[in-house]
């Protein structure tokens, strides 16, 4: 029966065993810690990802930001909301995104995350063998219920989308930021200013190849390389 689904059951689904792990493991009014979670459902990046889920069907899951008691890896669960466990609640919260919605903004955005500049597949810098995969976040993410349309939507890096998601990753400063700008030389400085107006930075038709090659297996995408080795000996 649904009452006795236990969460250790890997049948069922992620975001479901979250639910259940805190109904069970944590409760209303208690603290968690984000790393027993992942301990209890490993994957970390799936399980953090269907934590959020929980919220916009009425679980109330504070962090340190909302309850500046808590430590920068603690949590506290207000609110247990809608038993998502229950089929007639499974979806409860749950923004579909089409797949031509998915694929639409992947292309707008040029197949490269838009807070990092990183591409599918590549690897981070100075990151040997730590490679991004592609997400779609929301434009505004502390926005409840965001929806589920173009405009809403933005392509991320995973590391990207789990750091604005939560954001208990070490934030950048004011001061930060400003000296990295004023590090750049002075082209740079109006290329920034123009993007900063526009609040988009706009690909150039490299940079939107490069994204799109990133796309193919590395089979097809040596074959590519080869192809455009032999086209400039030409």
């Amino acid at each position: 029966m649904e009452s006795e689904l236990d969460w250790r059951d890997e049948a069922l689904g992620t975001r479901v065993r979250v639910a259940l792990w805190l109904r069970d493991e944590v409760g209303e009014g208690r603290t968690f810690k984000k790393q027993a979670l992942r301990t209890a459902i490993p994957g970390s990046e799936q399980v953090d990802r269907r934590m959020r889920d929980l919220r916009p069907a009425g679980w109330d899951i504070k962090t340190y930001r909302d309850k500046p008691s808590l430590q920068a890896d603690e949590l506290y669960l207000e609110k247990i909301g809608l038993p998502v466990w229950e089929k007639e609640h499974r979806a409860a919260g749950l923004r579909q995104i089409s797949s031509k919605t998915r694929r639409f903004v992947f292309e707008r955005d040029g197949h490269m995350c838009r807070r990092c500049g990183v591409a599918a597949a590549e690897e981070y810098p100075g990151e040997p063998g730590s490679r991004a995969r592609l997400t779609l976040g929301h434009v505004n993410p502390h926005k409840s219920g965001g929806g589920a349309n173009p405009e809403d939507l933005i392509t991320e890096c995973a590391r990207c989308n789990e750091t604005v998601q939560h954001l208990t990753g070490a934030q950048m400063t004011r001061e930060q930021v400003w000296d990295r700008i004023k590090e750049q030389p002075l082209r740079f400085k109006k290329d920034l200013l123009v993007w900063m107006a526009a609040d988009a930075r706009p690909l150039s038709g490299a940079e939107r190849a490069w994204g799109m090659y990133r796309q193919l297996p590395a089979e097809l995408r040596d074959e590519v390389r080869r192809d455009l080795e032999d086209l400039l000996k030409s």
